[in-house]
């Protein structure tokens, strides 16, 4: 396997990344953001967009980590290929597996190889995690900015037509807050569901590449 190919799970990254920054700098020459954070009197959606940036960050880091652990697993193929020492792939998830491969004592490498699945996975806990949470910032904002729009109606004390101008504009205000955090969440959740997808399949496909590499190629590798 080529590594330049394995390599290619940053690049994604990185352009998927660069595709929502544009399509955040589109919204905000529309005006679109600014009239969705200035609608929001909660600030709950300046949270939505803190924590997705963060939680993006997060993703393009472990990205980069992946990346290298399938650019470790091509140069362990390309070393079986070539016949030469393995040894020398001793960094990262893959060279962790390779020292607990060759040390031990029962030859059954499925053990390991489900550790090293579910460790690859479990990196993306957080993630997955965020997106819930975002999702669910989303709902409370909803339900936030039904109480202000409800707010209002418990006040009225009398039908007076002059003060229904203000009250409409007090509850337009709380459905705004509704709609808005309820946009943001489902968008960011939506985005970061997608990211996180990305990785997890990439991370299934590298450890399945590995399981069939021990069983074809290293089954004696194991003392």
């Amino acid at each position: 396997m080529n590594p330049l190919k394995d390599a290619n799970l940053i690049f994604r990254a990185f352009i998927i990344m660069g595709v929502v920054a544009f399509a955040f700098f589109l919204a905000v020459e529309k005006g679109l953001v600014s009239l969705a954070l200035d609608s929001d009197k909660s600030y709950i959606s300046y949270v939505i967009l803190v924590l997705y940036v963060l939680a993006s960050a997060h993703w393009l880091w472990l990205a980069r980590a992946l990346t290298g652990e399938r650019r470790q697993f091509a140069s362990l193929e390309a070393a079986l290929e070539a016949q030469v020492e393995i040894s020398t792939i001793d960094s990262g998830l893959v060279g962790s597996f390779l020292n607990n491969l060759q040390n031990k004592r029962d030859p059954d490498p499925s053990a390991l190889l489900e550790a090293f699945g579910d460790e690859l996975i479990n990196r993306h806990a957080l993630g997955h995690f965020a997106s819930d949470v975002l999702l669910k910032l989303g709902l409370l904002g909803t339900v936030v900015g039904f109480i202000l729009m409800l707010m209002p109606v418990g006040e009225i004390k009398d039908f007076d037509p002059s003060l229904m101008q203000q009250l409409l504009s007090s509850m337009s205000g709380g459905m705004a807050v509704a709609l808005y955090t309820t946009l943001a969440g489902l968008i960011t959740s939506t985005l970061l569901k997608l990211q996180y997808h990305i990785l997890d399949a990439s991370a299934a496909q590298l450890a399945t590449r590995l399981s069939v590499l021990v069983e074809v190629k290293l089954r004696g590798y194991a003392t």
